[in-house]
């Protein structure tokens, strides 16, 4: 059972997501708030798998109380997924800085918002939609280059899985790239998250673009 919280200020979106996310009987609603005060308080009491979190908020925003649960090493495991519209792309951006593992539109059909749930409880991000990866390279096309020092413990091979990664490829696309098996895919995919210390296939993807690796329409 995949355990998530709905953090909405309003009251109809959580009410109309419950039975949504519930419909399968593989996701089980544990809590909602109001706002991102209350939300990161019910977080840090029920241990979810997955939060659905709006941006804008009173009290906390979504982006603050995202940056909060990533920052929390006991809710390490805790996956972000933001709620949002078209119209909140600079919050979106903020958001996924901030760690959240991607974004869902609040017209999402129902069958892929319980995808993306699983997606992101599997260890995965929201990186197959094209309109996913264009918002991860306008977060990283926004932000100071670092001198890509992060990078000087990759291997050669490493770097050319990092900036597949960063070109928003799955793992099975990475295989056929690059001639490896997905099992070997998944390996490196699986240690550059731990080499970089990062806690998802988008902080891979910034990264990318952070350091130079991979640059916007490649």
């Amino acid at each position: 059972m995949i355990r998530i919280v709905l953090v909405d200020d309003q009251e109809l979106v959580r009410a109309g997501l419950r039975p949504l996310a519930e419909r399968d009987g593989d996701i089980e609603v544990v809590g909602e708030a109001a706002d991102g005060r209350a939300g990161l308080a019910l977080v840090r009491r029920e241990r979810p798998d997955v939060v659905l979190m709006d941006v804008r908020m009173p009290h906390v925003d979504g982006i603050e109380a995202t940056r909060a649960i990533v920052a929390d090493p006991l809710l390490r495991d805790v996956r972000v997924l933001v709620l949002t519209t078209f119209d909140e792309d600079d919050h979106v951006f903020a958001a996924i800085r901030a760690g959240a593992a991607g974004y869902l539109l609040k017209d999402v059909t129902p069958s892929d918002l319980r995808a993306a749930v699983r997606t992101v409880h599997s260890g995965d991000s929201l990186l197959s939609p094209a309109v996913t990866a264009s918002v991860l390279r306008a977060v990283a096309v926004g932000a100071p280059p670092s001198d890509g020092g992060a990078l000087d413990a990759l291997t050669g091979r490493e770097r050319e899985v990092l900036g597949a990664v960063g070109r928003g490829l799955t793992n099975a696309e990475i295989a056929a790239e690059l001639f490896l098996s997905p099992a070997t895919a998944r390996t490196y995919v699986s240690r550059l998250l731990t080499k970089l210390d990062a806690r998802d296939r988008a902080a891979l993807v910034v990264l990318a673009y952070e350091t130079g690796l991979v640059r916007p329409g490649t």
